[in-house]
């Protein structure tokens, strides 16, 4: 591996480390419980989250492969900080709903940009080879971040309630807004024109790539279906309190879980990730998430760590077997098709979330969504792309 693609790797790690390093991810829905509101708005704010991102996410990886992508992901930190102050200035529906629009927005934003950053810069040292391994590290160094930041959250809220939960994530935000400037970036804006005319040809040359070649296609639903249903992971900490947890040890809880997940990742870069073994993982993954809900109690937990922990690794080779299967031109742009694709599976996990809830259990309505996700893992099987031709997967954007 050569100096600058090591660079480029501990800068992207950093950036998903900060990312995922925010104290407010394990509590938040407690915050918002403790505000006064239900589930079913606590749903409708996450539908409101979900509904903003979707309906940028592809007209953000337009802006993504024609303007800086580095500058789009610092932009996008910031706005997710100013949300978090908000949720703790102003505890209320419609605080709550702004802080999520803004994180909305700043989902669109980095959903693709940052993989398409650390995909183009491999392509111009010619390593993309080393792009599943990178990815991989990456995502489980933001796990252990993750991991931190929730072990972190129950002495963070003990000494210092939700305020010192809000100051520590904005922090994070930061963080992540100055390793987005750090990252490297090929000078695309100067080498063709970045104005209106080269942003709709993006747009439409993604979207032509998407609809006209089968196996990107493919490999997009698989894409974007796996991570819409790990949408799941929201109602985490309210399915670790009605399997009977102290509110207290639930962000203990959650970095088990999240333990699992970086687990997921470390093993991606070794991991068979044939269209067979990647479908059977996902199915696997969902049988043992009815399982863990439907076994109730504290031994429950140890099969929702293994569902976690799955669907993280095949949220890993999913999304590097697109990029592989792709062109490459408008690389932003198809992955934020298949990021669209996500926020809308996802806002039909939480509205179908929402709505049982007025009938089930969090715990036996979890157990529920295990059908879905193991069909995805069936269709996984069929539709996900085998090994691209080595000419398609190692073209430069």
């Amino acid at each position: 591996m050569t100096p600058p693609v090591r660079r480029l790797g501990r800068i992207y790690a950093a950036l998903r480390a900060c990312d995922e390093g925010v104290l407010f991810f394990p509590v938040y829905t407690l915050l918002m419980a403790d505000a006064g509101l239900s589930t079913a708005e606590l749903t409708s704010l996450l539908v409101i989250w979900s509904a903003v991102a979707f309906s940028l996410e592809v007209p953000s990886g337009a802006w993504a492969d024609t303007y800086s992508r580095r500058r789009l992901l610092a932009f996008g930190a910031l706005l997710r900080g100013a949300g978090f102050a908000i949720w703790f200035l102003w505890p209320t529906y419609a605080g709550f709903a702004v802080g999520f629009v803004l994180w909305g927005v700043r989902s669109a934003i980095s959903s693709g940009t940052k993989e398409a950053l650390l995909y183009d810069e491999l392509a111009a040292e010619g390593a993309t080879d080393r792009y599943t391994a990178l990815a991989g590290r990456a995502a489980t160094v933001a796990m252990v971040s993750m991991l931190a930041a929730s072990a972190l959250a129950a002495p963070a809220y003990a000494l210092g309630g939700f305020g010192l939960i809000a100051a520590g994530s904005v922090l994070a935000c930061l963080g992540s807004a100055a390793a987005a400037l750090a990252l490297p970036e090929q000078p695309r804006a100067r080498r063709e024109s970045a104005g209106g005319r080269a942003y709709l040809r993006n747009l439409r040359d993604g979207l032509a790539e998407v609809r006209r070649n089968r196996r990107v296609w493919h490999a997009v639903l698989i894409t974007a279906a796996v991570p819409s249903l790990s949408a799941l992971d929201e109602y985490g900490p309210l399915l670790v309190r009605d399997l009977g947890v102290a509110t207290a040890g639930v962000p203990l809880v959650i970095a088990a879980l999240i333990a699992a997940m970086a687990l997921g990742s470390l093993l991606a870069e070794r991991w068979r990730a044939t269209p067979l073994a990647t479908g059977v993982t996902i199915a696997v993954a969902g049988t043992a998430l009815a399982v863990g809900a439907l076994t109730g109690g504290v031994a429950g937990l140890v099969p929702l760590a293994v569902c976690f922990g799955l669907l993280q690794l095949t949220r890993v080779l999913t999304e590097a077997r697109l990029q592989h299967t792709m062109s490459g031109h408008t690389r932003a742009t198809v992955l934020s098709v298949s990021g669209f694709g996500a926020e809308l599976g996802a806002l039909a996990v939480y509205g179908a979330f929402g709505f049982g809830s007025l009938w089930l259990g969090i715990a036996p309505l979890a157990a529920l969504f295990a059908v879905p996700i193991v069909l995805v893992g069936l269709a996984a099987v069929r539709w996900l792309p085998g090994d691209p031709a080595p000419e398609v997967a190692a073209e430069p954007a």
